[in-house]
């Protein structure tokens, strides 16, 4: 029978159980709660604006999206949301979903820190977001009925989640410092690295190559 978690249905699927079982094995446990957290929050603010995401698409966006902070699986200096990107969209293609489903994981996978733009978008990737808000920011904790968060937490606690987080964020850019330009993650670098300061628009634009 499928789990239910606070009358939440996790997807039985075999894609499901073993990204679930490659996410346990190549990142954390704070990241394998995380990201299961996201999910259900994410069913959540689906329910809430009335849009039916594809549940399975969205667990593995939900289970993928900072697997790139601890694995970096690119040949390539990119983006940690790029690299979870990449890799989930690979994922699914081995195991033979389309290219719309791979594509729509990818995007929720990518744009889940970028402000403003995947909450416009289809409700994989919408829900994705929201559940990423959620959990990290707190959006919405106020609304969540407490037996219903209180079930969820007790299958996926948050432990010391803001500090481990942060310490996790940080381990996962230090290294590719430049990849955080344009992006929330820059402030992240800029509040714990000593000396980090990130290139703004402003001086981007200045020293151009153009002369005026």
């Amino acid at each position: 029978m499928p789990k239910v978690i606070a009358g939440l249905e996790i997807p039985e699927t075999a894609a499901v159980a073993e990204a679930t079982r490659r996410i346990q094995e190549t990142t954390s446990p704070l990241i394998y709660h995380h990201s299961r957290r996201v999910f259900f929050f994410g069913l959540i603010h689906a329910r809430r604006l009335g849009v039916e995401p594809d549940p399975e698409l969205l667990y593995l966006a939900a289970v993928f999206h900072d697997s790139g902070l601890l694995t970096p699986f690119s040949q390539v200096e990119q983006r940690f949301e790029v690299d979870g990107a990449d890799h989930a969209r690979e994922f699914l293609l081995e195991r033979g979903f389309s290219t719309a489903a791979a594509d729509t994981v990818w995007t929720a996978i990518a744009l889940h820190t970028t402000p403003g733009i995947p909450g416009r978008m289809g409700p994989e990737i919408a829900a994705t977001h929201l559940g990423v808000l959620t959990d990290v920011l707190g959006l919405g904790l106020d609304e969540l009925e407490p037996g219903r968060l209180g079930e969820i937490l007790a299958a996926h606690p948050r432990g010391d989640f803001k500090n481990e987080f942060l310490r996790t964020y940080v381990d996962g850019l230090k290294d590719r410092p430049e990849t955080t330009n344009g992006t929330v993650n820059s402030d992240v670098l800029e509040h714990f690295v000593p000396g980090f300061q990130r290139t703004t628009t402003v001086e981007r634009i200045v020293g151009s190559p153009w002369p005026s």
